[in-house]
């Protein structure tokens, strides 16, 4: 990867678009240490679950990525709970993680560092 992702804009993602490949993982996942995947129904998906004081800054920061969201024109799975906020990316379109994921993933710690 030759761009840190959080300058990196989501590209638009359509039915046949590419998974991410190994290599991508690879260059991307090390920057975003505290994401996991998960699969739901085979389905990868890109998670991480986000600590708060209480459910007032947990509902700001989801309606900080709900903004970044709209933003990107990406749009994640928001569960947001009294003291925490779960983040799941993944690409409606390919069934799957396309690189944008691992873009907003960066993009949303990034709203959690600030």
């Amino acid at each position: 990867m030759s761009e840190e992702p959080t300058r990196q804009v989501c590209e638009a993602c359509k039915p046949g678009s590419p998974t991410v490949t190994e290599a991508e993982k690879s260059s991307y996942l090390p920057q975003i240490p505290a994401w996991h995947i998960t699969s739901y129904k085979g389905v990868d998906h890109l998670e991480r679950i986000f600590s708060f004081k209480n459910f007032a800054d947990a509902l700001a920061f989801t309606n900080r990525v709900g903004a970044l969201a709209e933003q990107e024109q990406h749009h994640p799975a928001l569960l947001t709970e009294w003291g925490k906020v779960k983040v799941s990316w993944w690409t409606h379109a390919i069934n799957g993680l396309h690189k944008n994921d691992l873009i907003m993933a960066a993009k949303t710690d990034q709203l959690y560092s600030s």
